[in-house]
């Protein structure tokens, strides 16, 4: 499994580590909100992606398909991204950054899990530790924009309170613990989009702490392999 480079930044100082990720969870319908699930659900079942089986879930993912690049590949024009903050589980305990479950949809109308292995999972590489943020968790808010040609449109925004609180998800996801194992990265839930669910060139993702006054970003570009069915 090849190691991933990040930028873990504190309250009073940063490093750099390489992390080999050993297990990767995609968090789904995490919302607090029953009505913005509602119309995530509806946004979905627009484009005939059925509903889950239970909110939330968790799908795994294989590790390998997180990357760090400014650009992925996918095969036709069917996928598109989702920004999502990501908690990453290190030896010194819990770090927050922000990614992109990018998903081809087609694919997800038949069999979600599937969607989920198919494209890769473009994450930030800096983040920020979780005790720093818990006294102001709610005033964090989470980002994207939907690049088509060299013209950028905001696609989602809303504070992260609008998904579960990540010890929530972790306990649901190991309820034997309630901890979630070194080296798991965890998705943990996406927004409803602004002008309906659509591929994109590139998608820019980013987590904004208004408090600090500094943000976690990340591009990429999205490059199309014709599909011959």
């Amino acid at each position: 499994m090849p190691s991933l480079a990040f930028q873990l930044i504190t309250n009073s100082d940063e490093k750099s580590v390489e992390v080999v990720v050993n297990e990767l969870v995609i968090a789904g319908w995490t919302s607090r909100d029953k009505d913005a699930m509602e119309t995530h659900m509806l946004e979905l079942e627009a484009i005939g992606i059925p509903r889950p089986k239970s909110a939330p879930i968790f799908y795994r993912v294989s590790a390998d398909q997180l990357t760090q690049n400014e650009s992925i590949t996918v095969i036709g024009e069917d996928s598109s991204g989702e920004v999502e903050f990501i908690v990453l589980s290190l030896s010194d305990g819990l770090w927050i950054g922000v990614g992109s479950d990018h998903t081809d949809r087609k694919v997800e109308a038949y069999n979600v899990s599937i969607s989920k292995q198919v494209c890769a999972k473009p994450i930030s590489t800096t983040l920020w530790r979780y005790d720093d943020l818990i006294g102001h968790w709610g005033d964090l808010i989470l980002r994207s924009y939907a690049i088509d040609n060299g013209n950028s449109s905001l696609y989602q925004e809303g504070p992260v309170t609008t998904m579960l609180p990540a010890e929530e998800l972790i306990g649901r996801y190991n309820s034997e613990t309630g901890d979630l194992a070194e080296n798991t990265l965890m998705f943990c839930g996406t927004l409803a989009v602004k002008g309906g669910i659509r591929s994109m060139d590139a998608f820019e993702i980013e987590l904004e702490d208004p408090v600090a006054e500094k943000k976690i970003t990340h591009h990429y570009a999205i490059e199309t392999l014709p599909n011959e069915g």
